[in-house]
């Protein structure tokens, strides 16, 4: 047996969910190249095209839409749950793994991992992520919680019980598209993390805790906020020059820039990209678009000036952090909210895991040493 680190390139499960070539830049959703589905499917729509491998009629979208407005409402407990944590102001991702455990508490039948039930609890567990981070956000922050509305969809709910106020058709159409192109990205850590779980037939609560677990982990979610962090900080794009240079002579890592498995320009950035220039030409000021627009340019730039050849494009995480900030939110909510869009795509691979499942169980080479011999604690 060989060993891999990281198990890169070791190809663990077989999946029609989504499909990622780094060399060409591709990202197929479904079927659907990410930048055909994200501009015009709903949450809704393309959960179900990955539950189900087609696209929902008017009919079954509906239906499906009711049955999100119908698992919005909280168990108390999670609700009391959420209380105590944000009386110890947990961090939100906390909260969130938190509550994920805790919303089998109200499943009618947990014990039964058949197809029906645990589909229920895929649409269940996506309906109410954003109700645990809305809710947990204005309490953590001394608001009382906003009842969801039933009128309003998956996106445009989550911001108006975050905010108390309904969202313009931009705002919800932008948050809608970035839940839709971060909902599957391949086997990545945390789909791996799910998929583990689920092959030892434990429940699909577990694996999106665990998923959500592994998705913590800067190494995996915690980009946005720092490329954002860097844009303001530059302030004014005739300082980028200086500010990149500094940064790439110190070697420090450009957040936004480079990904495990993008060569060329990760094709998620520009549908955000194009995202974030209809909301902020819709908000009526493009300063900060156009200047991150101009900071990207630069940062490509001297990226290939300082590691020629490394082919460092564009990441996802840089245009998340435009459309995430475009509306309105802060940047502790940004992994929340990956986690919210990514639920879908979580809970696909565990249904797909569950239909020809086998334990994952890789081997590890042993280091250690084979000849020690017992002595006695009065001898040591």
């Amino acid at each position: 047996m060989t060993y891999i680190p990281g198990l890169e390139g070791v190809v663990a499960a077989r999946t029609r969910l989504s499909f990622v070539d780094g060399q060409a830049g591709e990202l197929f959703i479904g079927g659907f190249p990410v930048e055909v589905l994200a501009p015009h499917a709903t949450f809704e729509e393309a959960a179900f095209l990955l539950w189900h491998d087609r696209l929902p009629d008017a009919a079954e979208l509906r239906d499906l839409h009711d049955r999100f407005v119908a698992a919005r409402e909280l168990p108390g407990e999670v609700v009391d749950l959420l209380r105590a944590a944000a009386d110890r102001n947990a961090p939100v991702i906390d909260a969130l793994r938190m509550a994920a455990a805790a919303l089998s508490l109200d499943d009618p039948d947990p014990q039964h991992n058949d197809p029906a039930n645990n589909l229920r609890r895929a649409e269940q567990l996506c309906a109410r992520f954003p109700v645990v981070v809305a809710t947990y956000w204005r309490m953590r922050h001394g608001q009382a919680p906003i009842a969801p509305r039933a009128d309003l969809d998956h996106a445009a709910n989550c911001l108006y019980m975050l905010n108390g106020t309904a969202p313009d058709a931009e705002a919800a159409r932008a948050l809608e598209t970035y839940f839709v192109t971060v909902i599957d990205h391949g086997m990545n850590a945390s789909t791996f993390t799910a998929r583990v779980i689920t092959s030892t037939q434990s429940d699909l609560y577990s694996a999106i805790t665990g998923a959500i677990g592994a998705l913590k982990g800067p190494a995996h979610g915690g980009a946005p906020g720092p490329a954002l962090d860097m844009v303001f900080e530059i302030g004014q794009l005739d300082k980028a020059e200086a500010n990149i240079r500094g940064r790439l002579e110190r070697g420090e890592r450009l957040m936004g820039f480079g990904h495990r498995v993008y060569k060329v320009r990760d094709p998620r950035a520009d549908v955000l990209a194009a995202a974030a220039d209809r909301l902020f030409q819709r908000a009526g000021d493009r300063s900060l678009y156009d200047m991150a627009r101009g900071v990207e340019a630069v940062a490509l730039r001297l990226l290939e000036e300082y590691k020629p050849g490394r082919k460092l494009q564009t990441n996802v995480e840089y245009y998340t952090a435009m459309v995430l900030h475009g509306v309105g939110l802060p940047t502790e909510l940004f992994t929340p909210m990956f986690a919210v869009g990514r639920a879908g795509g979580w809970s696909a691979h565990c249904l797909e895991q569950w239909t020809d499942n086998r334990l994952i169980r890789p081997s590890s080479d042993y280091l250690g040493v084979k000849d020690r011999a017992w002595v006695p604690i009065d001898r040591r």
